[in-house]
C-alpha cells in the first residue's frame, strides 16, 4: 500500500487549548522536511520549531475501527479564551 507523510504543527499550552495545525500531506518525507524548512522562520513557527511532526500514513488503511467515545474535559483555563489563527500575509 502507498504511504504519504502528514505534516502537523503541535504546541501544548498550560493555560489554554493546545494548537494542532495540519500543514499538509506529502508524497515523500523529503517533501515534508522541505515544507518544515520553508515554514520554520514564519511567525509562530519560529518561536516553537520543535512543534513540527511528520506522521507516516498508509493509504487505504482504516483507523478508528472500534468506534470512539466522547470524553468531556474541562478547558484548561475558562477565564482565558484563545486560539491560534493563520498569520496575515506579508508582501
Amino acid at each position: 500500500m502507498a504511504v504519504i507523510y502528514d505534516l502537523w504543527f503541535v504546541r501544548e499550552y498550560e493555560h489554554r487549548e493546545d494548537t494542532e495545525l495540519r500543514i499538509g500531506a506529502y508524497a515523500t518525507i523529503v517533501e515534508a522536511e522541505a515544507a518544515i524548512a520553508r515554514l520554520r522562520g514564519k511567525p509562530g513557527f519560529a518561536d516553537y520549531p520543535e512543534g513540527f511532526q511528520i506522521q507516516e500514513v498508509t493509504l487505504g488503511r482504516t483507523g478508528w475501527t472500534e468506534g470512539f467515545v466522547t470524553e468531556y474535559v474541562p478547558r484548561k483555563d475558562p477565564d482565558r479564551d484563545a486560539s491560534d489563527l493563520p498569520a496575515p500575509e506579508t508582501t
